[in-house]
């Protein structure tokens, strides 16, 4: 639908809960979700704050789009400050909470304060509740969620929750919903925790509506579902191997980090692919992959349901992880993969439903195990610190190790639950982490692919892919090819797709999507649900206004330019492999063209000129 024009405010502290009408004037200018929740961020808080302190909000938002027949319209994001990089945050979630909380009436959801004791939220329809949670602090994100529905007898109600990770202070804490769909990365589930705010339970049933034009909405959402169909990546690539099905294709371009990046190529990288996840064990005759799935509204179905065998040390005696459950994406597997030498498909496959089940981002917990795996090799950490426990690149048994004491928060798995670059530093090894701003790293290697290096490095919520995806253009060819190795063009190229990536966080859609569609295809769905002209040049317009915005909250937070680097490995490194070997990334080059771009100073500070153009 469009907006419902409603906003629940949950004051936790108090424990009271009002309802106030969304402001419309910044829905104009910021459209929904991911901009117009910043921008509510942005006006009541200080970016100063403690970012786990009681003057930190938690805002869970959905956008216009969210709930509406348009395809992959089950979208809500969670923006707050990140206690891992002190930057904004807005984590991204399918699934059907988003869905739930627009059926329920509201666009967002404010959290503010912090409850004495543990509560959970619960929402039906108008009706909305703080309930005690004692119970249920203390206990993993999946018996929260068996426990709620237990309680309130309704199998449709929607819920996100936290687990004990974030109740132990892992920095990298996620929120779970449906189980395995999650609001991922910059650790908005420790937030969440540091409220004591157990879950948020919604159960909508008053329908859509609000469409501007229903014909012609329906019309547009039709054609893109066409244009869905009709295309390679998302009509046939993303259903049958999901985002798996970058694995082998990244590993052969020379870009698949291996080994805390120390290597750009994995020996074993066929092993934990998506075609290897359809592949038959001998162990006990069945495959990886039981089925795909999709979110609500999705045409897709990129989502993986996977089982491990019964038989696999990780699981042999666990049998609350013999069933299907939600299985890898290419950046689970890589960074619980490759990034750690491990090519046990079934181990890798096992911590990320350890990772679904106490709701912890498994880029960030993957990479930081790399780094930790590093740190053991060169002696930095020993088996006195971790308790006896060899953790060697390749051993899947680390893994599951390392995996298990952080997502629970005991001994060892505190230090790794802090992130990579505070657990370098205190090795005295800060080089080894691979983060910008503090955030991990995901799946591509900028050496392999230099626009991403950008991309990262520029990264408003750091380290980050889905902030501007160039990969679909430098290795997919979408929208149109561009060389990888190149740097000429980069910066204009990464503006493009960060703004208009924007704009499709803030509508209500998923970003996969944009493999098929362009703001062409885009906004006239936006256009038809919303009152107002809609085109794709002013969408790209709020797309950058959002960009520059979350920019200021972050310069005004204390990052600057500075924080806008790679770490020295790849930027003086070169590859040993691949199409890439003997190349570096060349930020240098690269960086104050973006700037340029911008029209920010040489500072990386957007100009007065550039703020009135955008009306900031």
């Amino acid at each position: 639908m469009a907006w419902t024009r409603n906003v629940l405010r949950v004051n936790l502290t108090k424990g009271s809960i009002t309802t106030e009408p969304l402001n419309m004037q910044w829905a104009n200018d910021y459209l929904g979700q991911r901009g117009l929740a910043t921008k509510y961020l942005v006006e009541e808080t200080d970016p100063t704050c403690d970012a786990l302190g009681p003057d930190n909000k938690m805002i869970m938002t959905t956008g216009p789009l969210t709930g509406t027949m348009v395809s992959t319209a089950g979208r809500y994001s969670v923006v707050t400050k990140s206690p891992l990089t002190g930057c904004i945050a807005c984590s991204n979630s399918g699934g059907y909470f988003g869905n739930e909380m627009k059926n329920a009436g509201f666009d967002m959801i404010i959290l503010e304060g912090k409850s004495p004791t543990p509560v959970y939220l619960y929402i039906e329809n108008d009706k909305a509740e703080l309930i005690p949670a004692d119970d249920l602090w203390g206990k993993s994100a999946w018996e929260t969620d068996e426990q709620i529905h237990a309680k309130h007898q309704d199998p449709l109600v929607r819920i996100a929750v936290v687990g004990r990770a974030a109740e132990k202070g892992c920095l990298f804490s996620a929120i779970v919903n449906d189980l395995h769909r999650a609001a991922g990365r910059s650790g908005v589930g420790t937030v969440m925790a540091s409220k004591n705010l157990k879950a948020v339970a919604i159960r909508g049933t008053k329908g859509v509506g609000n469409i501007s034009d229903p014909t012609k909405f329906f019309k547009a959402s039709e054609d893109g579902k066409k244009v869905l169909a009709e295309n390679a990546v998302t009509g046939e690539g993303l259903p049958a191997l999901g985002t798996q099905v970058l694995m082998n294709v990244i590993n052969e371009v020379g870009a698949l980090p291996s080994r805390n990046h120390q290597d750009v190529q994995f020996e074993g990288a066929s092993k934990i692919s998506g075609e290897a996840m359809l592949e038959v064990r001998e162990s006990d005759g069945k495959a990886n992959l039981t089925t795909n799935g999709a979110c609500f509204g999705c045409t897709i179905a990129c989502q993986r349901i996977s089982t491990v065998d019964k038989d696999h040390f990780s699981v042999k005696d666990k049998p609350q992880y013999h069933g299907n459950s939600g299985g890898l994406e290419f950046e689970n597997a890589w960074s619980l993969g490759s990034d750690c030498g491990v090519d046990d498909l079934d181990a890798i496959t096992a911590a990320n439903f350890l990772c679904n089940e106490d709701a912890v981002d498994p880029i960030s917990l993957g990479a930081t195990i790399a780094a930790a795996m590093e740190l053991f090799e060169e002696g930095a950490i020993t088996v006195k610190d971790t308790g006896g426990m060899e953790l060697k690149f390749g051993s899947a048994e680390a893994l599951i190790w390392a995996t298990e004491v952080t997502v629970r928060g005991e001994g060892f798995g505190i230090e790794l639950g802090q992130g990579s670059k505070r657990l370098c530093e205190k090795y005295g090894r800060p080089e080894l982490s691979m983060t910008v701003k503090g955030q991990e790293f995901p799946a591509y290697d900028p050496r392999g692919i230099q626009g991403i290096g950008l991309a990262y490095a520029t990264s408003n919520r750091g380290a980050c892919h889905l902030r501007g995806y160039t990969v679909a253009s430098e290795i997919l060819g979408i929208p149109e090819k561009t060389d990888p190795l190149a740097t000429d063009g980069k910066a204009g190229l990464v503006k493009a797709f960060q703004d208009a990536t924007a704009v499709v966080d803030s509508a209500g859609i998923c970003a996969f999507t944009t493999f098929a569609w362009t703001l062409e295809d885009i906004a006239p769905q936006i256009d038809a649900a919303c009152e107002g002209d809609w085109s794709a040049e002013r969408c790209l317009v709020v797309g950058e206004r959002i960009w520059t915005m979350e920019r200021d909250y972050n310069l005004a937070a204390g990052i600057t330019a500075k924080d806008d680097t790679l770490p020295k490995r790849l930027l003086k490194d070169a590859a040993k492999t691949g199409p890439a070997e003997g190349r570096a990334n060349d930020l240098h080059k690269m960086l104050p063209e973006y700037y340029e771009v911008r029209g920010w100073t040489l500072d990386g500070v957007p100009t007065d000129e550039t703020r009135s153009r955008l009306g900031l």
